[in-house]
């Protein structure tokens, strides 16, 4: 077991090749442009970032225009993998997001989150409903910080929708800082992915470059569960365009 755990964590050392989740001043609280991000990304050995800023319905984000027009930025900078994306927020309780249906096919990977500035935090069964409506939105990857307390969650039945759909649940590592009581949760959710075979990403949700690629705490519980590191999405730069693929991204490293 001490061999198997220790290994897990030389080999954790190769993770987290691709930030999936951060956010550029786009977002209207975050303090770093996009290419300053990226070249944080490559100081810190990183080989890929996606860029997730926040959908229009979050006061002071950018509007869908931003979105569609992703498709400018270069695929790669310095030598770092770009890929678009955006964190769209879920604005009912079927699973509607902020993002139109036009522009998140140029995406490369979305995220959808339950935000108490964009919607009111409901019963077990409406953030439930919620969040496996966005899961079957075939343009929606990856389901963000599901863990928050505010919205408490049937966490097998998102999981079992996760897993049905091929979709990632994300093990956001600023929770463990900014949503109180969220590590009960988070831990939960990874047993069930870990249980039901479901991709998860480690995200570090930054809102200002330093944080990018933080996923700490994150890893500490990826090695002390045992989860398997293929099912972790962003694991290797390999790893994630074979993900992103699933979903019918063909993305040429």
């Amino acid at each position: 077991m001490y061999l198997t755990k220790f290994l897990m964590r030389a080999e954790m050392k190769m993770f987290l090749e691709v930030e999936t989740h951060c956010h550029t001043i786009a977002s209207g609280h975050a303090y770093n442009t996009l290419e300053e991000m990226v070249l944080e990304a490559q100081r810190k050995g990183l080989k890929g970032i996606c860029i997730t800023d926040h959908g229009p319905e979050m006061p002071g984000s950018c509007s869908s225009l931003y979105f569609y027009n992703l498709i400018v930025v270069p695929r790669k900078i310095n030598g770092i993998m770009v890929f678009r994306g955006c964190e769209a927020n879920i604005v009912d309780y079927e699973g509607r997001i902020d993002i139109p249906e036009d522009a998140l096919k140029r995406l490369d990977f979305v995220i959808a989150s339950l935000h108490d500035v964009c919607i009111p935090s409901g019963t077990v069964f409406d953030h439930t409903r919620a969040l496996i409506g966005a899961i079957k939105n075939r343009y929606i990857h990856c389901i963000g910080h599901p863990g928050n307390p505010l919205y408490e969650i049937d966490k097998e039945e998102v999981v079992l929708a996760a897993k049905e759909y091929k979709k990632a649940i994300e093990i956001n590592n600023s929770s463990f800082y900014v949503r109180e009581k969220s590590k009960e949760n988070c831990i939960e959710i990874l047993k069930l992915c870990k249980k039901h075979g479901v991709y998860i990403a480690m995200g570090s949700d930054a809102h200002y470059k330093a944080d990018i690629g933080r996923c700490e705490i994150t890893q500490k519980l990826v090695c002390e569960y045992e989860f398997p590191p293929e099912l972790i999405v962003n694991k290797s730069l390999e790893s994630f365009i074979s993900f992103l693929k699933l979903h019918g991204k063909d993305i040429e490293i």
